[in-house]
């Protein structure tokens, strides 16, 4: 409570160049923990070293999102009638640990990044003592000293667990003899060298600022007390810099503590209560569009079915479906028919409605569902939800089912602002419209301005701008039939061809590079094809060649070599020969096969053909005219090669335009 009633002070507090100045009497409450009687209302503004000089207690306070995810998770489980003491969690909970040793720690707190994930697969835990040792050992110098693998070897019993003095081992076992902690250093001196408490901390200061006299005072200190319990001067000696030698290295365990128990509390809520888990773990990364894709891809991973955005099923964050609120019919995915296993998305993470928008459309809904896009602009707050936000609604199809299309949606969508504002001004004023509803009268009619409905292309780039991902359809798909007449399989299946060369295509949903041992820069991208995603790495000599290829979103074909992903436990391509699909179809077209038939041939469309082509005729490709005819009643086919003068590049384009002529169905590419 102290905690989060701090948070809400301080996000409220005004800001300064060194932090949050808060007002003294917002910690009026506060004052008695940290005050002595009579001194409640001093701020202040000394720096730490003089705070302490002066005898006054210093407290850091952090405030932690994944608090906020685990409160909302938890209040979302208690709306739906599951009895879950978060704070009570039993801390040997085996599907928890399962989840962590299968390193499926997307949005564990503290336990979620790339290297830690790796020293989970090494380290395998357990038990909570090593999740706290998790903490502790993923940094800098633990990784870099050798002290992670020599405690990963201890805990598989590949090395054997030594203990420099008997008196040691309930204080060393639980790190397998390896002092991890600074607690252990304080330990170790009150059992040995029969410190003080306060004694003992002095000791750890000493060994963090590194002051030889301070050191050189201490070690004396050390080896008279230790001396004086029996302890040989030759072990006190050793023990004593084992100490100074880990003091580098140590971490205040507390601090470890309660960070592990937050990363065990979400990884529980995650192997338990996943829905409702990244629910709450994407509502609180909303604004950031890239955190929002990354966490679909994981709620895909995790089976977890996602509805598109519907104001009239959103609200301002992402929820869990309402029980029964859908039939399972309607829902495309297997596991659809579990309300509790299907999110609804948050109309905060439509990049142009902000959460005054979402809250009240989400307020004006919970009256009656919107009947269409008159009565949704006619009902919301026209100041709030903004033109620029209703067509970012539009174009995320959050209101597809409010009319017959997003293009048409997209051209009434000025009208039907028009008649909200007129009718608003009117209500305002107390008038009726003298030309509109009258009372008794029925309603306008509404009309919508019909237009062209937009391209599937032109759909998913719009909801791609809007959403950060693709949710009613994918841009593989419509080259999916042609891709697989020249890759040799789905990303899905690539366990089949391990150290076997193959040819693949997806497009580039995450690129990086970075830099090889030698300063040599390369690349590693993951490669999607909606059955799977695959890391593909070019090393610097393909990634020179190919470097002006590579792009977010970009269709590639991939020829390469598989190999086990030893990280993921699945696959990888090493790259050697990258391609668009313009680039696929030159290397790997036989022809170009276009159907007419003899009515249409008659009907000038021959002329047409070649007008098309004639732009192209620079490629490589050959062209082959499939005429079909009915003479006497039977059926006549010919077909005719094009003359080498009419050699095409099979672009998009010329596809496009020949489809158009001839139709989807007439017009082919052979491989």
């Amino acid at each position: 409570d102290l905690a989060r009633r701090l948070e809400g002070i301080t996000r409220n507090a005004g800001k300064h160049a060194g932090g949050v100045v808060i007002a003294p009497s917002d910690l009026t409450d506060f004052m008695p923990l940290f005050c002595e009687p009579g001194a409640e209302g001093r701020v202040t503004q000394l720096d730490k070293d003089d705070v302490e000089t002066l005898g006054l207690v210093k407290f850091d306070f952090l405030g932690l999102r994944t608090l906020t995810i685990i409160d909302w998770a938890v209040k979302t489980l208690h709306e739906r009638g599951a009895s879950v003491d978060i704070v009570h969690l039993p801390l040997d909970d085996r599907p928890t640990y399962d989840l962590l040793k299968t390193c499926a720690t997307t949005a564990v707190f503290q336990l979620e990044s790339r290297g830690m994930q790796d020293l989970i697969k090494r380290l395998q835990p357990d038990r909570f003592e090593e999740v706290v040792a998790l903490v502790a050992l993923f940094r800098p110098g633990p990784l870099q000293s050798g002290m992670v693998d020599d405690f990963i070897a201890r805990k598989h019993g590949k090395k054997k667990v030594e203990y420099p003095h008997p008196e040691l081992i309930p204080i060393l076992q639980p790190t397998y003899g390896v002092i991890l902690y600074q607690e252990q250093v304080m330990q170790i001196a009150q059992v040995l060298a029969g410190y003080t408490l306060g004694a003992a901390d002095l000791l750890r200061r000493a060994m963090g600022k590194k002051k030889p006299e301070e050191m050189a005072k201490q070690r004396d200190i050390f080896q008279q007390g230790a001396k004086a319990r029996g302890v040989e001067p030759r072990v006190a000696a050793h023990i004593f810099d084992l100490m100074e030698k880990f003091a580098d290295y140590g971490f205040n365990k507390s601090h470890s503590v309660a960070y592990a128990l937050i990363a065990y509390q979400t990884a529980w809520l995650k192997a338990h209560y996943s829905a409702a888990f990244m629910a709450a773990v994407l509502s609180s990364d909303m604004d950031n569009t890239d955190k929002v894709v990354h966490m679909v891809e994981e709620c895909r991973a995790l089976g977890l079915a996602l509805l598109s955005p519907d104001v009239n099923l959103c609200e301002y964050k992402f929820t869990l479906v309402a029980p029964g609120i859908l039939p399972p019919a309607t829902l495309a995915h297997p596991c659809a028919a579990c309300d509790d296993r299907t999110l609804v998305y948050g109309l905060g993470a439509v990049k142009g409605v902000g959460q005054a928008a979402a809250e009240s459309i989400a307020a004006a809904r919970r009256e009656r569902p919107f009947e269409d896009l008159f009565d949704l602009c006619a009902r919301v707050e026209l100041r709030k939800v903004n033109r620029r936000a209703l067509e970012a609604l539009i174009r995320a199809g959050a209101l597809d089912k409010l009319g017959p299309g997003r293009a048409t949606l997209m051209a009434t969508l000025p009208e039907a602002m028009s008649a909200a504002e007129q009718q608003q001004r009117n209500h305002s004023a107390g008038q009726d419209d003298l030309f509109g509803q009258a009372a008794g009268q029925t309603a306008p009619v509404r009309r919508y301005i019909t237009a062209p409905e937009w391209s599937e292309e032109q759909r998913l780039a719009y909801e791609k701008e809007t959403l950060g991902l693709y949710l009613s359809g994918h841009p593989l798909t419509r080259y999916a039939d042609e891709l697989a007449q020249f890759t040799t399989c789905r990303l899905a299946e690539l366990g089949n061809f391990h150290g076997k060369p193959v040819t693949v295509a997806g497009l580039v949903a995450e690129l990086r590079t970075l830099y090889t041992r030698r300063g040599e820069r390369m690349a590693v991208l993951r490669l999607d094809d909606q059955s799977a995603r695959v890391e593909v790495a070019l090393f610097a000599e393909t990634y020179q060649r190919y470097r002006d290829l590579l792009g977010k979103d970009k269709l590639l074909v991939v020829e390469g070599e598989v190999a086990s992903d030893d990280y993921s436990g699945g696959s990888r391509i090493t790259a050697e020969r990258l391609c668009d699909i313009h680039q696929a179809r030159a290397v790997y077209a036989k022809g170009l096969l276009i159907e007419i038939e003899g009515q249409a041939a008659g009907n000038g469309q021959i002329p047409a053909i070649a007008e098309a082509l004639a732009p192209f005729r620079n490629g490589a490709c050959p062209v082959r005219i499939r005429y079909q005819n009915t003479y006497n009643g039977q059926q006549v086919n010919a077909e005719l090669p094009l003359g080498a003068d009419w050699r095409v590049r099979p672009d998009d384009d010329l596809l496009q335009r020949l489809t158009a002529l001839v139709g989807e169905q007439r017009v082919r590419v052979l491989y």
